[in-house]
């Protein structure tokens, strides 16, 4: 055997493939990833086509409305997934001052600002070399290109392509105000009926699932208020507005300090996995991101749910 063979350089594709590949397996169509990279069609299916023949095996399935991805492709996404970002950030940090290293977080806004806010500080002071950057919305932002080390999620987990932890021990619980619950005692489910609900539009669990699981009918009057953000039903209840079914996670703070009080006993309470923090697979390697979940697990006092 020569020592050219022996000496031959790995096959590494160019980064616009992979770009266009990430893009393209993201949109499942070759029109949109083209957009989002500013470029043609058919450029687009040319990197595609070029990335195809250095693996040897089809990464997408034509049909008529867009692609899908091939087993080989579904593959290929998980591994390579994070490698535009992992280079992106070290260009980041490559430009920083010595010693310097920024988290991006991205964070569903009701987790954001009830439950992470408050304990930043806390992070802070235990890692004071890692700067933060905290962006909140409900959107699942795409790690590359919005630069993001983790995403904390709210919903049903359905990410196959991350790394995924789960927050356990989070329960829907009914929860009202000290004041309110002196001025109209509950003691069971029924009690409910007639009083003032409040609607958390963004719940994984409703007041209707909630009703049935207790054998109760569910109340005809309408509900009193109702809100599309966890932390509006929150406040309202705590106000004495009416009670709401909400996270114990996200209330944690609010029943700490005597503002929320859950109705029933833990039993009533429905179990939920709501929040997840979600990330590319390569990124728990970063010691920062490696040490925010550490200090996530250590606030929680439990593991995560893998």
């Amino acid at each position: 055997m020569s020592l050219d063979i022996l000496r031959k350089s790995p096959q590494i594709p160019s980064l616009k493939a992979i770009q266009a590949f990430e893009q393209v397996a993201r949109f499942a169509n070759v029109a949109r990833a083209a957009e989002q990279l500013n470029l043609t069609p058919s450029a687009v299916s040319h990197q595609i086509a070029n990335l195809e023949a250095l693996i040897g095996r089809p990464l997408f399935i034509r049909e008529a409305r867009g692609v899908a991805l091939t087993p080989a492709g579904e593959q290929y996404l998980r591994e390579v997934s994070g490698i535009l970002q992992s280079l992106a950030t070290a260009t980041e940090r490559a430009g920083n001052s010595v010693g310097f290293d920024c988290l991006r977080l991205h964070s569903a806004p009701s987790f954001g600002l009830l439950w992470l806010l408050p304990r930043l500080d806390h992070f802070r002071n235990s890692h004071p070399q890692i700067q933060i950057n905290l962006s909140c919305s409900y959107e699942s932002l795409h790690f590359g290109r919005h630069q993001i080390d983790l995403d904390i999620r709210h919903g049903y987990p359905n990410w196959p392509s991350l790394e995924v932890r789960t927050i356990r021990h989070e329960r829907a619980t009914v929860l009202a105000s000290p004041q309110l619950l002196e001025r109209t005692p509950i003691k069971q489910p029924g009690d409910l009926l007639g009083q003032n609900l409040i609607l958390s539009e963004a719940a994984l669990v409703q007041w209707p699932q909630w009703f049935a699981q207790q054998g109760v009918a569910l109340p005809q009057t309408p509900y009193a208020l109702s809100f599309d953000r966890s932390y509006m039903s929150l406040e309202a209840a705590s106000h004495g507005y009416g009670l709401a079914l909400e996270s114990s996670l996200l209330a944690q703070d609010y029943i700490a300090r005597g503002e929320l009080v859950p109705v029933f006993a833990e039993d009533l309470a429905t179990p939920v996995s709501a929040h997840h923090l979600v990330f590319p697979r390569g990124h728990a390697e970063a010691p920062r991101v490696r040490q925010f979940l550490e200090w996530v697990q250590g606030q929680l006092g439990h593991d995560f749910n893998y």
